[in-house]
């Protein structure tokens, strides 16, 4: 096991919610918690990728998912991974009713800004779950 946590988040492919989750997730393996978080691409965990499936087995993970249909929580828990934070993107915009973030290939200031907050409240997450062990 690894004391590196698993930070996945949807594709989301086509949709505001899908790109702020991969952008979240970047911000905090590339940014706030470099050393301490990795990402792993969730198509290759879905396509049953037995490298993906090695880097998530056994592994702490927080997910991020832009719909309710909650694909990257319930893949990562099919390849074994053990799911410690369950994030939806859409419960970060309630927050902000009203918010122009931008659309599936370009976010706004204000798309940016949910990005931050959502990235934030991961790396609190990672930083809690690396100092578990």
């Amino acid at each position: 096991m690894s004391n590196r946590v698993k930070v996945i988040p949807c594709s989301g492919m086509g949709k505001v919610y899908g790109l702020v989750a991969r952008e979240s997730a970047l911000r905090v393996v590339k940014e706030l918690c470099p050393g301490e978080a990795d990402t792993v691409c969730l198509a290759y965990i879905v396509t049953g990728d037995s490298e993906a499936e090695k880097l998530v087995k056994g592994e702490k993970c927080i997910t991020l998912d832009g719909c309710p249909a909650m694909c990257a929580a319930k893949n990562a828990e099919i390849a074994g991974g053990i799911v410690k934070e369950k994030i939806r993107v859409v419960d970060a915009f309630r927050r902000h009713k009203g918010a122009k973030p931008g659309n599936a290939t370009a976010l706004t200031d204000e798309g940016w800004q949910i990005v931050d907050e959502i990235a934030g409240e991961i790396a609190e997450r990672v930083k809690e779950l690396s100092r578990e062990g």
